[in-house]
Formats: structure tokens, C-alpha cells, sequence
């Protein structure tokens, strides 16, 4: 099972689909349940959630489980019921994407917990968790070149002055600087290590030291790459992130 994790309107379901078009379609046999769904995808067997007749998430998976599935897609996982089922169809051979909501790629962990999946069963089960937000990106036809300042380099976590960008303002951009959104992002792979720590419920805090000690990275790592890149600007990411 992959979790991906954002607030509402992080681009957890484009992130969810472009999975999806990864996968060889025509030789695998892909279910989804949404609500509602957000994407057309004709290689996949896409359905709705429909509470007024009894259709949920969870009630979704027991009909997936009949029709032999490779791959599902389920939309959110909201409630313990669709957590166990999402578990218990992912130990089965079945590769399960969905999201679900958490701070970032160790939170997940937690949330699980919390919907009543078994620490065992996660650490069995889940592949890789990650976290997500998005970002403006700078106005390619007008984006200003300048020089990091001593307050820019040791927010950037960097020792040697460098050009960056900021926003400036065009008719292309409607003046404000930004043009379009860019994902930024947590990816933690469960290694072996991690398993044993979740199976064996050590305490969050060892499992983020062994991730990041293994490469994960933090969100806000992530966004100052994208600066020193000069495809954001540094009042981007303070608003999303605070500084």
C-alpha cells in the first residue's frame, strides 16, 4: 500500500493518477472508488461513492477483492473499517493507492494506528508514505535574478552566496509574479529497518531518525531546492510554510 497525505487541494489526486499512468494499464486490471471522481482514466474501472445506497470506501474493497484486482485506487481512507480493508486487501497481492490525511510521511504511521490498523499489519503491508503541498511557481518571463542575502543563505541552509529569484510582474502573469503550481514533497520508502521499528511499535521518533538517516528529506527541504532551482521564491514558501 502507497499513502499520499496533504490538506485539501495539495494534489493528492493528480499525484494519485499519475501513478497510475506509471503502471502498464493493459495488462493489469485496475478498480478505483472516489468521491467524486476527478479524472477520467478509461484503463481503469473507475466507480463512485454513493452513501445513500450503501456504497462507502470500504464496502467498495469487498466488491474490488471479488474482481480480481491488481491495483486499487481508493479515494480517501477516512475510517477504521476502510483502513483494515485497505490493509487487508493490500497483504492479498494487491497494490492499494490512497491518502489519507497527516502532517507528513511518519504521521501516517500514527494515523493508521489510530483507525485501529494493527502496527504488524502496517509494517507487513505499506511500501511508502508521502506528504505533499504545492507551490506557486515564479513567472518564467519576468522573474528577477538576485543575490541571497546572509538572512536567504541560513534560511536556505546554504554557506556560499548564490543567485536567486523573486517575483516581479508582467501582463503574462496578471502582475502577480506566478505562473502555475509545482508539487512539493516528503517520500518515505519503507525499508527494512522501518518495518521492524513499526512492527515492533518503537516510538515515532526512532522511526523519523532511521528515515532520515536512510534520505528522507523534509517538505520544507524540498521547497528550498526548489528556490536554489529558481523555480519558487522564498515568499512563496514562507507563506506556506512560515519561516
Amino acid at each position: 500500500i502507497i499513502l499520499i497525505s496533504g490538506p485539501t487541494g495539495s494534489g493528492k489526486t493528480t499525484t494519485l493518477y499519475a501513478a497510475l499512468r506509471r503502471i502498464n494499464a493493459l495488462e493489469k486490471n485496475i478498480m478505483t472508488v472516489e468521491d467524486p471522481i476527478e479524472y477520467k482514466y478509461p484503463m481503469a474501472r473507475q466507480t463512485q461513492v454513493n452513501e445513500l445506497a450503501g456504497y462507502d470506501f470500504s464496502n467498495a474493497i469487498v466488491s474490488f477483492m471479488r474482481q480480481d484486482p491488481d491495483v486499487m485506487l481508493i479515494g480517501e481512507i477516512r475510517d477504521s473499517k476502510t483502513a483494515q480493508m485497505a490493509i487487508r486487501a493490500s497483504m492479498t497481492g494487491h497494490l492499494v493507492l490512497s491518502t489519507i490525511h497527516a502532517n507528513d510521511c511518519i504521521g501516517i504511521i500514527p494515523r493508521l494506528r489510530d483507525l485501529g490498523a494493527d502496527s504488524f499489519l502496517i509494517a507487513s503491508s505499506l511500501v511508502a508514505t508521502v506528504a505533499q503541498r504545492l507551490v506557486r511557481k515564479l513567472c518564467p518571463f519576468c522573474k528577477e535574478e538576485i543575490e541571497a542575502s546572509r538572512d536567504d543563505m541560513e534560511f536556505l541552509s546554504i554557506d556560499k552566496p548564490i543567485k536567486i529569484y523573486k517575483r516581479h510582474g508582467c501582463p503574462k502573469c496578471n502582475f502577480t509574479g506566478y505562473i502555475g503550481r509545482t508539487v512539493v514533497s516528503q517520500i518515505l520508502s519503507i525499508n527494512d529497518i522501518i518495518r521492524n521499528l513499526i512492527a515492533q511499535d518503537e516510538p515515532l521518533y526512532k522511526i523519523e531518525k532511521e528515515a532520515y538517516e536512510s534520505g528522507m528529506r523534509t517538505l520544507l527541504d524540498d521547497a528550498k531546492k526548489k528556490v536554489i532551482d529558481g523555480i519558487t521564491d522564498i515568499e512563496e514558501i514562507t507563506r506556506v510554510f512560515g519561516r
